[in-house]
């Protein structure tokens, strides 16, 4: 970690891989529902569909962190050859994405796409614990906040970019995803490899501060059975604070995962009024939708630049409550909704969270972990984030069928109240060498 106070070009730089990350989060939270519809599948199966992403996250991040905490390269670093490989990967399956055919094709493709950024998302969250210290680190994640926010707003809104702004009007993929979404899809291959490369060729990586003693610590290590057993060990002897910031996970990100399944359709079969995906009504609501998720994701990135000083003067954990809550009462409204400009609104309180619960956690996470183990307690607390979507993946298909009757609004109106709960659980939070829990 450097001991030096970092600038803001130096945090700017470190950050904007993150951008082109979240393209390709982005958009497969927007389009991945409606293109599961377009090749035909039933709202109660969506859920297990988008399992590739939890399942991945639990895989990959942990062994990727675990990795990269024991790399070295005088020339390449630690984090970054594990940015550009997963930019690689992800790139290629952004490709061929809007391309598939069949169901069984873009759910494989989903799970090599999730890996793929799994490679590369997991390292940044240590990246910048790495880079900085302590007291600059709500600086730093609040940069990631700001750099997904611009990256999933422009990602969120491409179709209707598309469409509007460049006159692409009409055509269809072989499989009829329209042409709106073909070409957003290429636009994020290019946006991500080219952000993440930014990132790697303009940061330099502060090298272990006793060599010797690093090298010696990995050549002790047995392979990647000794890896697991040290990853199950640090799972046992999580800190405390930790502990207690997983609970706020995982009530947190189910709010997340209902609106990615149900939102989108939601909109342009609740709102807009479509009924089946060739109605013309559904592209519009699809997009209109997308916009709106833009919207939230450009109050993410506006609200960042508020983060730092609200934590310093109300503290970390009661800023995190606030904002949670803000998500929890726009989630929760859009059931209420019928003018389909009101989402502004809604999706307003999302952005707040949003902003939040891309910083405020990890911030009051990296205080209490040790500093040779940054990548794999980073990658053991996203077991917080995807746990529950397995949950929901598994589960909440048959709740919506047999109990909500398909009903996406109230799926939505479900995760809000989740989102709330986690806000409320916040409260118990004790950071880690904190009196002031700023």
């Amino acid at each position: 970690m450097s001991n030096n106070k970092p600038g803001f070009l130096q945090i700017w730089n470190m950050s904007v891989g993150f951008l082109g990350i979240q393209f390709g989060w982005s958009l497969q939270m927007s389009n991945m529902s409606p293109i599961y519809e377009y090749l035909h599948a039933k709202p109660e199966e969506i859920p297990l569909l988008f399992l590739a992403a939890p399942l991945t996250g639990l895989i990959v991040q942990p062994i990727v962190g675990y990795i990269s905490d024991r790399t070295w390269h005088p020339v390449y670093g630690r984090r970054r050859p594990y940015f550009m490989i997963g930019a690689l990967l992800s790139t290629v399956c952004l490709l061929f994405m809007p391309n598939v055919t069949e169901l069984w094709m873009a759910a494989g493709l989903l799970w090599i796409l999730d890996s793929s950024i799994n490679i590369s998302m997991e390292p940044f969250r240590a990246f910048v614990a790495d880079q900085l210290p302590e007291e600059s680190r709500t600086k730093g994640f609040a940069m990631q906040s700001f750099m997904i926010g611009i990256g999933a707003s422009v990602a969120s809104a491409l179709p209707w970019i598309l469409r509007h702004g460049f006159g692409i009007t009409g055509g269809t993929s072989s499989s009829g995803i329209p042409n709106t979404v073909v070409y957003s899809f290429y636009c994020g291959a290019f946006a991500f490899l080219a952000a993440v490369s930014y990132t790697v060729f303009t940061t330099r990586e502060t090298p272990p501060a006793d060599a010797e003693a690093f090298q010696n610590k990995n050549r002790a290590s047995r392979g990647i059975l000794d890896g697991l057993r040290e990853i199950l060990s640090n799972i046992s002897t999580m800190p405390s604070t930790m502990r207690q910031l997983a609970l706020v996970q995982f009530f947190t990100w189910p709010g997340l995962f209902l609106m990615w399944f149900y939102y989108s359709p939601a909109v342009a079969r609740n709102i807009f009024g479509a009924t089946s995906e060739q109605d013309p009504l559904y592209l519009t609501g699809i997009e209109h939708a997308g916009l709106t998720l833009s919207f939230y994701n450009i109050v993410t990135f506006l609200f960042a630049f508020l983060l730092p000083p609200l934590a310093e003067k109300i503290g970390r954990k009661m800023t995190h409550m606030i904002c949670l809550s803000a998500g929890a009462a726009g989630l929760i409204s859009v059931a209420f909704i019928s003018d389909p400009n009101m989402l502004f609104v809604s999706m307003t309180g999302v952005g707040i969270a949003w902003a939040s619960i891309l910083s405020m956690p990890y911030v009051m996470l990296s205080g209490s972990i040790p500093q040779e183990k940054m990548g794999v307690y980073m990658g053991i607390f996203n077991f917080f984030i995807v746990l529950p979507e397995i949950i929901a993946s598994l589960c909440f298909g048959w709740i919506m069928s047999d109990l909500l009757d398909n009903d996406r609004l109230t799926a939505v109106m479900i995760g809000g109240v989740l989102m709330f709960l986690a806000g409320l659980l916040t409260l118990r939070v004790k950071e880690a060498g904190s009196s002031t829990n700023s």
